[in-house]
C-alpha cells in the first residue's frame, strides 16, 4: 500500500489547498488541523455540526456541514474518512473532475514521516489503552507529542493532539490494512487474534498483515513474546520481546494480586516499578507494551512511573459510570470475545457480590464468525442480559440475532430494545451488584438511562 504515499506526498506541501471529506470524525478533525500546522490551506465538510466542526471553524478551518460538489472547488486533492463512499458528492465530483481521492491513514502515512520518532501502537486488542498509557508518558517526558488515540482521553479533553516536538503518536489499526500506509520508527504489537473477518479471510492473512507492518519499522519492533499468534506473526524479524514470561528482554515481574503494583526489568536491570490506577493482567500487559516503547525511545524509568500513575483509563476502558440502588455501574468497549474474557477477569479480581453484564453484540459477521467463543465467555457473569446486535456498518445477510446467543446460554435475558435492557437493569440492580454495560456500540445509554 505505500507504493500510493508518493502520490500523496506530492499534495502535502505548504500552501495547497485540501479538501477533508468527514472533517468532525474522531481521526479527520486533528488530521485537519496538523495539515494547517504544516502550512496547508485546509477546508473540509461533515454531515453535522457538532462540538468537532465548532472547533475546527475557531481555528480558522472552512467546514460545510452537508456533502455537496461545490464544496471541493480549488482543492489540489481530497481526503476521506472510511465512511465516505465513491458515491458521496463530493468524492463523485472529485473523481469526475480529476482531482485524486486519498484515504485518510495515507495522509498520516506522510504526516509520519516528518517526525524524528513516530510510535505506532498496534494489536486486535488494547490500543487505545496502551495509546493513552504511551501519552501520558510522552507529556510526562515534555515531548510535547502529536496523538491520535481512538478514544476519549481526559487528560487531553480530546482523542488527539497537535503538539510542536519531534515524536508522533498514533494507535494503528489493522482493519483494511490501513496501517501498512504507515511509516513507524517503532512498531509495537500488543496481541493478534482472529477479527475483522468481514475483511480479512482467516487468522492466517491478519497474521501476515501485521508481518507487513512491523517490516515497516525503522528503528525497532517491539511485540509480546507471550502471545503465540505474535510471535508467529513476526517469524523472520528482528524484534524485542515483550511480556512476562522468562525469556522476554522486557518483563513485568513482582505483579500484586490485582496486577495494579509490577516491576519492569529491561535487560536485567530493574528499569521501574509501576503503581497503576486500573485493573486487570491485561492492563498490566499493556502498561509493560507503553513501558517497553519509553525504555527503546531512551525516556528514564521514573518519568515513566510518574506518567502511568496519572493515567485513569480511557473513556469507556472499564469506566465507572455512577452508583444505582448500592449497584456499581461501569462501561466497557470490549467486543470481541479475548477482550470479554479479559474484561470480566479482572472485574472478577475485585470481588463483586455479583457480577451483572449487559453485552450488546458488535456486527453480525464478528457475531457469526466468533459465535462459540462468545458462548463460552458470556457464560462467566452470574447474569447475562443480551441486547440486540449492534449493526455498525454492516446489514444482517447472515441471518443472525442476540437471541441465538441467549439460546446457548442457560439464565440469560434477551431484551430488543436499550430501554428494555435499562428496565431489567432497574428491577433487578441491588447492593453489592457490579453491572458493566459491554460493547462497542451504544449500548453504554442504557447504563446511563439507568444512572438518570
Amino acid at each position: 500500500m505505500n507504493q500510493y504515499n508518493t502520490t500523496i506526498r506530492d499534495y502535502i506541501r505548504p500552501g495547497n489547498h485540501v479538501h477533508l471529506v468527514g472533517i468532525g470524525g474522531v481521526s479527520m478533525r486533528p488530521l485537519g488541523l496538523v495539515l494547517q500546522g504544516m502550512g496547508l490551506l485546509v477546508t473540509g465538510s461533515d454531515m453535522n455540526s457538532s462540538v468537532s466542526t465548532d472547533e475546527l471553524i475557531a481555528k480558522g478551518i472552512q467546514v460545510s456541514i452537508g456533502h455537496r460538489a461545490e464544496n471541493i472547488e480549488g482543492a489540489c486533492c481530497v481526503i476521506r474518512t472510511a465512511a465516505a463512499h465513491n458515491d458521496n458528492p463530493e468524492i463523485a465530483a472529485a473523481r469526475a473532475a480529476g482531482i485524486p481521492v486519498f484515504e485518510r491513514a495515507q495522509a498520516w502515512g506522510v504526516i509520519m514521516q516528518s517526525y524524528k520518532n513516530a510510535i505506532c501502537i498496534s494489536g486486535t486488542h488494547g490500543k487505545t489503552t496502551t495509546t493513552s498509557m504511551m501519552t501520558h508518558i510522552l507529556m510526562e517526558a515534555e515531548k510535547d507529542p502529536t496523538v491520535m488515540i481512538g478514544g476519549y482521553l481526559p487528560i487531553l479533553h480530546a482523542g488527539h493532539r497537535v503538539g510542536h516536538g519531534d515524536t508522533i503518536l498514533l494507535e494503528s489499526c489493522e482493519y483494511c490494512d490501513s496501517f501498512l500506509n504507515f511509516f513507524p520508527t517503532i512498531a509495537v504489537i500488543l496481541n493478534i487474534e482472529a477479527d475483522h473477518l468481514d475483511y480479512f479471510k482467516d487468522l492466517q492473512q491478519i497474521e501476515h498483515s501485521f508481518h507487513d507492518f512491523a517490516a515497516l519499522a525503522t528503528d525497532r519492533i517491539l511485540a509480546n513474546g507471550d502471545d503465540a499468534n505474535t510471535m508467529d506473526a513476526l517469524r523472520g524479524l528482528d524484534y524485542i520481546s515483550f511480556g512476562m514470561g522468562q525469556h522476554n528482554r522486557i518483563r513485568g515481574v513482582n505483579p500484586s494480586s490485582d496486577w495494579r503494583e509490577l516491576d519492569i526489568i529491561c535487560d536485567g536491570q530493574l528499569y521501574c516499578h509501576l503503581t497503576l490506577s486500573v485493573l486487570g493482567r491485561h492492563n498490566a500487559m499493556n502498561a509493560i507494551a507503553a513501558a517497553g516503547a519509553a525504555w527503546a525511545m531512551g525516556i528514564p524509568g521514573d518519568v515513566v512511573a510518574k506518567g502511568l500513575v496519572a493515567f485513569r483509563g480511557a473513556e469507556r476502558r472499564l469506566e465507572h459510570k455512577g452508583t444505582f440502588n448500592g449497584a456499581e455501574v461501569y462501561d466497557d468497549y470490549a467486543h470481541h470475545p479475548g477482550e470479554l474474557a479479559a474484561t470480566i477477569e479482572a472485574v472478577r479480581a475485585t470481588n463483586p457480590k455479583r457480577l451483572v453484564v449487559a453485552f450488546q453484540p458488535h456486527t453480525y459477521t464478528r457475531t457469526k464468525a466468533l459465535f462459540d467463543d462468545f458462548v463460552r465467555e458470556l457464560q462467566k457473569p452470574d447474569l447475562l442480559i443480551l441486547s440486540e446486535i449492534y449493526a455498525a456498518r454492516e446489514r444482517n445477510t447472515v441471518g443472525i440475532s442476540s437471541q441465538d446467543l441467549q439460546r446457548q446460554i442457560p439464565g440469560s435475558v434477551y431484551c430488543q430494545t436499550l430501554p428494555q435492557v435499562t428496565e431489567y437493569l432497574r428491577s433487578i440492580a441491588q447492593p453489592g451488584d457490579m453491572i458493566i454495560t459491554i460493547g462497542a456500540g451504544d449500548i453504554y445509554r442504557a447504563g446511563e438511562a439507568l444512572l438518570k
